[in-house]
């Protein structure tokens, strides 16, 4: 049954597809004027080629069991998985040297696999014909690439060789022969090429290059009936090679005389890299490969020229590798026959490649082609009429130019101070060594390019609505560098490469981005709006290395008696010079390591090729994986991922399913990365009735089995689609202008939009139309532009903080501290003086004391005037603004009332949203310009208003307690609550990146996105981790590198410290997953308990990821549970129980015997030292204490004075704090309450939240987060006295 099932299911492919040998026919070759040549003629004409043999995998069937003990001879008669050429028509005169063709299979009998064109296939094994040549030749290679209807590539690698005419042993159809051709009188014999094609879905060039060389050892000297037997054989081989799977595990196998080495791709988004990288730098100069990559970039229509068919393809085909991530989507033809040069008359964009014996005639044929000689380094255009073909912009070119010139590029140097090795096998291994190293470097060089050339686009995409804002992208470029911008952006490559960043997706470029940001980037990995061009920038100052290195040297808890918003160090935005001493020193990112690689031997095949001989081999596979992971690390996870999914293969293609099932399962767990859905898919669903229900029976497959196949149909495609930003042309109501503003990326919270739609209809009907809102755009785009285009002298930038941008300039105005321009940044007011550039501080916002606007007599005028008193001065500024200045008065209010509000809050986010509404008044008056324009601006002062209408202070208490606010929704379109908080102390763990051992904050927003802080500056570390798409409710750390994620989804999400993804998960839950616990042990390994609300707890193995134990409990909703002295405390909706760890009954703490309110429930505890339990209850505004000794007796009950709820509560030394919902000035707020666990008493009320306290965590015992609902979705942290 199982046999049947493995049959009807469509296995996977292994290394071949399809296995071929091609030469000219026979009748061809008895013709006397081309079978030989005479000495004074060198050459003869080409000869047609043909398909002689095909053999197709599988080439053992399960019908084959009964001739195990055939021989190979028999062995063709049980199958029919190939074929050979008929002979059309019986010679009448057969003569010696060729023989008959018998009868075979016909090729109808063989499933040639979709994308092989055995009709085109000799044309491209013989681009340049069969040529019968007077003297020996040395065995060649080339490489092809064919591609099918549907754009799907396969790889073929071509190995031709020699045989001499006159042989006996020269063949035809396998079958041998008496008969000879025998040269004429005066004739030279002759030598015929023969070619053996192998064709593969992976481009492993090199080592099929190197099995067809064995291969080759053994044609040229067996006999001819022998030959096809030999073939045979070797595509068996090949075909029971299993593709490796994504990571670091290459496979070797031993095809003799050479240890034949398979890489595997870097990760599922990577290219299979087995070819020499560096080859277009051996043959084009830096500057031509630029060139070349611009062509591509620009999808230009691009033919390579060589008198080496193989260099043909192997460029070709590093120049897709430097492309990577982005991907070439036109034809795509390395190799044209003589037949096929018509192709390059095709319209679209394409890359082919030809003989250099046809550049002349291709260059004259067609127009606009750009020919690119690989033999001579040229780049010319088949067109009188320059192509235009634009240069990379400078910056970028000169880095990668600089860096590709440091590189070694050649092995000899290598070599220079080792012994020779005496063993071929080592020799090699060296060299692919060398050559692994030297890839990873050109691939980091190429894949910095492509980021330094498009990681500014992400500034203007906006996310939620999938739109970007191409012109306003094109503005931000050099003059020199728009035709290739305007170029690149209408390509298909760059729409994809759109497509990915809209997705969020942490690819290749994604992951480079972050690894080359700035400090000022990483600082503000959570976007922030309105952003202006820093004063360092200005002057393109560069960041100190010291500067750098001290910031990543920090591993504790910063010292928040002061906090401050970091100083930014610049990025070098010079287009024009570059350092060759910062470029030139450090070939590659010092951040970024290559991953360490590891090899597993395939077994022997033994021969004959029979059922049984197969099912040995299998078996010696899967005992050699067997045995590799009972030696493996125990934490080795990566390594563990690759031997599951390599047994699940095996198993799968000797029949047993559920053997493969399990083993994948164990993959899901490990590695989702790799794991092949779509192949166990069709796994399951090829299960017969018996083995489903045997499936069923095991726990471990029947969720494996439900994630597959449960789900209703087919999910719906998500829309991909890339909108490019335009403006409204029809009316817009208040949902389609929040809609329009969100896309223009102007303004992305929903609230500041809905103040902006009330400005900008002041007294009009609710609506806006497209006239005002273009004005709008222009006005908020041109005060970008000015901003942009602010140069402040060296002498006015030592004035002010390396952060600080100019926002808005005034006209110049008479003030009574000179004649200049009033500055605005997001700290100060300055004079910016005429004549002779100077600064004059007018003050900071903290400073200012009063804001009028006013009017000043002169001659017969009233000049209107603002009046700026500064705390720390006597005199009071004065500016004459004019018209101007009752905008200023509303701007200069604005940032004063948010800098207070961010200092009585301690919460930066409010000076950067007023900064927001600032930019947005200035631009409601320059689009209205009408008497109301400043009243309807005033609509936008938001701050202001709250600081005058609704002042309410922070209490005391609270803000001597408030240390610092972040906010993770930041960049969001409305805020996310705060669902769970975990703090991870700093490490320095060998396998990480200094800048990554800092201490960490977690963040568990809602629909399971994760955002990470740096806690040693309170900044973005990383923006968003998904781990799937519902509320996380528990986190927790587990061994130093892994965080563990609880979901309402029942699964257990696992995220590496390292890499910062998630790439296993644990799905034995079948509720949602509430509460962790670690159980660290320092011989054994660590475990980690986990409960789902259905009441079951499971015990997990760290290293393995297996459940040791499982209990469950019959009491209700279970939601958090503890270890403490040994025994697992549980918390229910009604009871908390004390059981053991082997799951036995110790205690239990029933509600309903100890309270007489009937809607209430147990929500939360914790345990102390002193052998005390707390316990809070929901919509209780009390906490219980009972003492561990007897819990028979009442509890001590704590009175929250004014709290209505208790969402959680914490141990932090010898205190509770306890986190709620409370009233503060006759308003519903977020509130911690501390009490003191010895005296149990209140100590501290904090008004923490506008909405409630969902989470609170400590971080060293040092300070408190709590974590807020979505009203207002910020952390605030505290100090803990």
């Amino acid at each position: 049954m199982a046999e049947e099932a493995a049959q009807r299911l469509a296995l996977p492919a292994g290394l071949l597809e399809l296995c071929a040998l091609l030469g000219a026919s026979r009748e061809s070759l008895r013709r006397p004027e081309q079978v030989a040549q005479r000495k004074e003629v060198r050459s003869l004409s080409s000869l047609d080629p043909e398909v002689l043999s095909v053999f197709v995998p599988p080439f053992v069937s399960q019908e084959d069991s009964h001739v195990a003990g055939a021989s190979c001879g028999h062995l063709s008669k049980a199958h029919r998985r190939s074929f050979r050429k008929k002979r059309e028509k019986p010679w009448a005169e057969p003569r010696k040297g060729l023989p008959v063709a018998p009868r075979g299979p016909d090729s109808a009998d063989v499933s040639i696999p979709n994308g092989v064109d055995l009709l085109a296939l000799p044309q491209l094994c013989f681009p340049g014909g069969v040529c019968v040549a007077s003297e020996p030749k040395e065995d060649c290679v080339h490489f092809l690439v064919l591609t099918d209807v549907c754009g799907n590539r396969t790889y073929g690698v071509v190995a031709q060789y020699y045989r001499p005419l006159h042989d006996e042993c020269c063949f035809y159809n396998g079958s041998a022969h008496r008969e000879m051709l025998q040269p004429p009188p005066g004739v030279v014999g002759g030598f015929v090429p023969f070619a053996v094609c192998v064709v593969s879905r992976s481009p492993y060039y090199s080592a099929l290059k190197d099995c067809l060389s064995c291969l080759l050892t053994h044609l040229k000297f067996c006999k001819d009936f022998e030959v096809d037997n030999h073939i045979r054989d070797f595509a068996a081989k090949l075909s029971l090679i299993p593709s490796p799977p994504p990571g670091p595990l290459h496979l070797i196998f031993n095809m003799k005389p050479l240890q034949i080495v398979f890489p595997s791709r870097a990760d599922p988004e990577s290219p299979i890299i087995d070819l020499d990288l560096h080859l277009p730098l051996l043959c084009l100069s830096a500057e031509k490969v630029l060139q070349v990559l611009t062509c591509l970039l620009t999808e230009q229509r691009v033919v390579f020229f060589s008198r080496s068919w193989a260099l043909l393809t192997l460029v070709a085909e590093c120049f897709m590798v430097y492309l990577h991530p982005l991907q070439w989507q036109h034809p795509f033809v390395p190799i044209l026959s003589r037949q096929m040069l018509d192709f390059v008359m095709a319209p679209t964009s394409f890359l082919m490649g030809c003989h250099l014996d046809h550049f002349e005639e291709v260059s004259k044929e067609a127009d606009g082609l750009i020919l690119i000689n690989i033999d001579n380094g040229s780049i010319s255009c088949s067109s009188d009429d320059d192509i235009g073909i634009p240069d990379v912009p400078l910056a970028a070119a000169q880095t990668f130019i600089q860096r590709v010139q440091s590189l070694q590029l050649h092995h000899e140097l290598d070599l220079a101070h080792l012994c020779a090795s005496t063993d071929p096998n080592s020799g090699r291994a060296r060299r692919r060594a060398w050559q692994q190293r030297l890839n990873s470097q050109i691939q980091q060089i190429t894949l910095q390019l492509l980021v330094s050339i498009l990681r500014e686009v992400k500034n203007h995409l906006n996310y939620e609505h999938r739109v970007f804002n191409s012109e306003e992208f094109l503005k931000t470029r050099a003059p020199g560098d728009q035709l290739f911008y305007k170029q690149v952006l209408g390509t298909y490559m760059f729409h994809s490469f759109l497509k990915a960043r809209l997705s969020r997706r942490m690819d290749a470029f994604a992951q480079a981005d972050l690894n080359m940001q700035a400090e000022e980037d990483r600082i503000n990995g959570i976007p922030i709006s309105p952003r202006r061009p820093t004063t360092e920038k200005m002057v393109s100052r560069k960041p100190s290395p010291l500067q750098v290195a001290h910031r990543r040297m920090v591993v504790s808890m910063p010292n928040l008696q002061g906090i401050t918003v970091p100083d930014l160090l610049p990025r070098n935005l010079s287009l024009r010079e570059v350092d060759t001493v910062e470029y030139g020193s450090s070939i590659v990112d010092p951040s970024v390591t290559r991953q360490a690689t590891y090899t597993f031997k395939i077994p022997e095949v033994h021969f004959p090729l029979v059922s049984q001989c197969v099912q040995a081999y299998y078996a010696d596979c899967i005992s050699l994986l067997s045995k590799a992971m009972s030696f493996l690390a125990p934490d080795n996870s990566v390594l563990l991922a690759r031997y599951f999914y390599l047994r699940g293969f095996i198993h799968l293609m000797e029949g047993q399913l559920l053997e493969a099932l399990l083993d994948f399962q164990s993959l899901y767990k490990t590695d989702i990365r790799i794991f092949p859905a779509d192949l166990v898919r069709r796994t399951v669903g090829s299960l017969s009735a018996p083995q489903r229900a045997q499936a069923e029976q095991k726990p471990e497959l029947r969720r494996l089995i439900s994630e597959v196949t449960d789900k209703p149909g087919e999910a719906p495609k998500a829309d991909d689609r890339v909108k490019n930003f335009e403006l409204p042309k029809t009316h817009m109501r208040l949902d389609d202008f929040v809609k329009r503003v969100q896309e223009s990326g102007i303004v992305k919270d929903a609230r500041t939009i809905n103040r902006l739609f009330e400005a900008l209809t002041v007294g009009q009907q609710k609506q806006i139309d497209p006239e005002t809102f273009r004005e709008f755009y222009n006005c908020w785009k041109e005060a970008e532009a000015e901003a942009q285009e602010v140069s402040l002298p060296s002498s006015v930038v030592e004035h002010l903080d390396k952060n600080e941008c100019v926002y808005k300039l005034s006209s110049s105005v008479k003030t009574n501290r000179g004649v200049g321009k009033i500055a605005l940044t997001q700290k100060r007011l300055f004079l910016l003086t005429e004549g002779r550039p100077g600064y004059v501080e007018i003050s900071t916002f903290r400073n200012i004391e009063e804001v009028r606007s006013t009017t000043v007599a002169f001659l017969l005028l009233r000049i209107p005037t603002l009046k700026i008193k500064v705390a720390s001065k006597k005199e009071t500024f004065e500016a004459n603004l004019k018209t101007e200045c009752d905008l200023w008065h509303l701007l200069v209010k604005e940032m004063w009332a948010g800098r207070k509000l961010a200092d009585d809050h301690k919460d930066p986010q409010y000076v950067q949203q007023a900064l927001t509404h600032v930019l947005l008044m200035d631009a409601v008056v320059g689009t209205l310009q009408s008497p109301g324009a400043i009243y309807a601006a005033s609509k936008l002062s938001y701050f202001d208003k709250m600081k005058t209408e609704t002042p309410m202070a922070v209490p005391k208490t609270t803000s001597e307690t408030l240390k610092h606010r972040i906010n993770p929704s930041a960049g969001e379109t409305a805020p996310r609550a705060v669902d769970v908080l975990l703090y991870t102390p700093g490490h320095l763990d060998p396998a990480e990146r200094a800048g990554d051992a800092h201490p960490k904050l977690w963040c568990a927003l809602s629909q399971g996105k994760v955002a990470v802080f740096d806690a040693s500056s309170w900044t973005a570390h990383q923006h968003c981790i998904k781990v799937g798409a519902s509320k996380l409710n528990c986190m927790v750390m587990v061994e130093q590198n892994q965080v563990w994620a609880g979901s309402e989804d029942s699964v257990i999400y696992i995220i590496s410290t390292h890499s910062m993804s998630c790439n296993k998960q644990l799905t034995d839950h079948r509720s949602s997953v509430t509460g962790l616990a670690v159980r660290d042990r320092t011989r054994a390994p660590s475990e980690v308990y986990s409960c789902s609300a259905d009441g079951t707890v499971l015990v997990w193995n760290v290293r393995t990821l297996r459940v040791t134990s499982r209990l469950q409990l019959p009491s209700g909703r279970l939601s958090s549970l503890r270890l403490h002295s040994g025994h697992l405390w549980c918390c229910t909706s009604d009871s908390i129980v004390v059981v053991t760890t082997d799951g036995l009954l110790h205690q239990e703490l029933k509600l309903n015997e100890n309270f007489k309110e009937q809607s209430t429930s147990f929500l939360s505890f914790q345990l102390l030292p002193e052998e005390q339990l707390w316990v809070a209850r929901a919509g209780c505004e009390d906490i219980c204490v009972w003492s561990l000794q007897d819990l028979a007796q009442p509890p001590t009950r704590i009175h929250l004075q004014d709290c209505s709820a208790v969402s959680c509560l914490i141990r932090v030394k010898r205190q509770i704090w306890v986190g709620g919902t409370g009233l503060s000035q006759g308003k519903s707020k977020g509130k911690i309450y501390v009490i003191d666990a010895e005296r149990k008493t209140v100590e501290k009320e904090l008004v923490a939240h506008l909405d409630a306290v969902k989470t609170l965590c400590s971080a060293e015992d040092r300070y408190v987060l709590s974590g807020s609902g979505s009203e207002e979705g910020k952390i605030a942290i505290w100090k803990v006295e």
